[in-house]
Parts: structure tokens; sequence; C-alpha cells
């Protein structure tokens, strides 16, 4: 498959954002506000593109992931099950014994600081991890 936002000719942040606009609804609308959260949180984040088309932001190790599905747009962290959550943001993969994730859906309201502060939180884990 050939076609204009091949992984050879674009950066990874060029990626996403086509792939913001491709969704062209209020996943694309939500993914780009969750984006601009995370780079609120983290100025130094590093922007990829993993796994046949997922966002994946990382600072010292993966921060978290951002797919998009029909219903839902999946922030799924790393290292979520070593957070604090005090705000409850996660939502999903919460069985697991690694992972978190938040499942935003049509019309939720995003809680910008508590999910910053995750963001914020993260980063300063893999930081502590990378020191060791």
């Amino acid at each position: 498959m050939n076609n204009s936002a091949s992984p050879e000719s674009k950066s990874p942040s060029q990626l996403i954002d086509v792939r913001i606009e491709e969704l062209g609804d209020w996943r694309g609308w939500m993914l780009s506000q969750l984006r601009g959260l995370i780079k609120e949180a983290d100025p130094d984040v590093v922007e990829e593109w993993k796994w046949r088309g997922v966002p994946v932001w990382e600072d010292a190790g993966m921060i978290c992931t951002g797919e998009t599905y029909k219903a839902v747009v999946k922030l799924t962290f790393a290292k979520g099950a070593s957070l604090e959550d005090p705000s409850g943001l996660f939502n999903s993969s919460l069985e697991g014994n690694t992972r978190r994730a938040i499942d935003f859906h049509e019309g939720d309201a995003i809680n910008a600081e508590a999910l910053k502060a995750l963001v914020r939180a993260a980063v300063s884990l893999n930081k502590s991890k990378a020191r060791k």
C-alpha cells in the first residue's frame, strides 16, 4: 500500500497530524486535545509512530499510546499500574499488572490537570528507572 502518509516520507509527528486529519470527527479532535495536553505536561516529549500506525509519546521510555477505535480514543499508559491516579482517570485495562488506560468517548470532558499530572508521573517513573 503506497499513499501520501507513508512512514518513509513523513516524521512521526507529521504522521500523527495526518491521522488526526483523516479521522475528521470527534476522535480526531479528542486525539488532538490529548496530544496537546501531553506536550504541555512534558515539553521534552518525543512523538513516535509504531505498530502499524499508533501514536506513541516517549520520554526516557514510553509514556503512553493514543489508539483510535470506532467508539473510543484510548490512551494507554505503559506503566500505568505503577502510577498514582488520585483523580481516577484510569477506566480501562485495569486488570493487568503493567498497563492502565483511559477510554475517551464522544462528548467526554477531559480533566486536563489530572491528565497532565499522570503524564508527569509517568515521565518521573521512567526517569527514575533509567537512573538505576
